[in-house]
């Protein structure tokens, strides 16, 4: 349910009825914007009388929502948000790109590619410390000493950094690395996790699971938005499906269809989707054909040595040309990059 109030309503009004609607035994999550401050109960609103509600002096109009994803869709927010993330912006006219190696290996590695995707153009550094892989035989990153070398090859290339979080208990140390962090695929229905990150004031991007509805995926972030982090990003990677030359099978009606559905900016990565780096290029300039508000590119200076995902990974002088010919495809679409 959501209740828009009078503009001129006054604050003891307000708190008057916010009071009383919590005795209903829902949460209430505040909207306040330039001309309209909005209230979105969250929780069994079954017991609360919209009639009753629309009575109170200081209530415009109650909505009921029919969606399962209250706060994540387009009843509760008709514009569309844009995460601000250290003077970088998800979500606006600018296509952000979220450029670099499946995992930190070496400081000079992840130092090399950071000033090499900076140069390029890229807005945001991306880099897995944590890297949960099917295999326990894998690699499994260099964790805590990766995610310190990322964040200095961050501040080497003066990029803000995006990496994956695999654990509640590490969350103190990635809210102090990272200036974005990443849910991945196989963990964006660990709804513990969730409920955690969604106390920080930190950003969140939160990448749809293989095998994972739409709905499903709005869901996860509303575990995200409900607990009261606004700034949350989705990331759509390719879904499972009958086809194996893929990795994954890259589902850009995604795009659209949760732009319809919601406010939230939708990220897209053509790397993970295909798992073959020469599909990464037209798959980039697909996504942002149909209006993703960024992209996530796997770049790696030595792909035939990555210790992970070489096999996706384009080299710098590919992403300089990608960058390049991204240029013109955002213009047609009223965008930059």
């Amino acid at each position: 349910m959501i209740v828009i109030l009078k503009p001129e309503s006054s604050a003891a009004a307000v708190a008057e009825l916010t009071e009383a609607l919590a005795k209903e035994g829902v949460t209430l999550n505040p909207v306040c914007g330039a001309e309209l401050t909005v209230l979105c109960l969250v929780g069994d609103t079954s017991r609360v009388d919209p009639n009753r509600v629309a009575a109170n002096r200081a209530v415009e109009r109650v909505l009921a929502v029919t969606e399962p994803f209250r706060m994540a869709g387009r009843s509760f927010q008709p514009a569309p948000t844009v995460v601000e993330v250290s003077g970088r912006s998800i979500g606006a006219s600018k296509i952000a790109v979220i450029a670099g190696p499946c995992c930190v290996e070496t400081e000079e590695q992840i130092v090399r590619v950071a000033l090499a995707v900076k140069a390029a153009g890229a807005s945001f550094l991306r880099g897995g410390a944590f890297k949960p892989r099917v295999s326990p035989y894998a690699f499994q990153g260099l964790q805590r000493e990766g995610l310190r070398l990322l964040a200095l090859a961050g501040r080497t290339a003066d990029l803000p950094v995006v990496s994956e979080i695999m654990s509640p208990r590490d969350i103190e140390l990635f809210a102090d690395s990272v200036e974005i962090i990443q849910v991945g695929a196989r963990n964006m229905q660990n709804y513990d996790l969730l409920k955690e990150l969604s106390r920080l004031t930190k950003p969140v991007l939160l990448k749809r699971g293989s095998a994972a509805t739409i709905e499903e995926w709005l869901l996860a972030a509303e575990y995200l938005l409900a607990g009261g982090n606004r700034q949350v990003i989705l990331c759509e990677r390719g879904v499972r499906t009958f086809e194996t030359y893929t990795r994954n099978t890259l589902d850009l009606s995604a795009v659209l269809a949760v732009k319809k559905m919601s406010h939230l900016p939708v990220v897209v990565d053509p790397s993970h989707a295909a798992g073959k780096w020469w599909m990464t290029a037209p798959l980039a300039k697909a996504a942002a054909a149909v209006g993703a508000d960024g992209l996530m590119i796997e770049v790696h200076d030595d792909p035939a040595r990555a210790l992970c995902d070489g096999q996706q990974s384009i080299q710098p002088d590919g992403f300089r040309a990608l960058m390049d010919e991204l240029r013109p495809i955002a213009q047609a679409v009223g965008r930059e990059l």
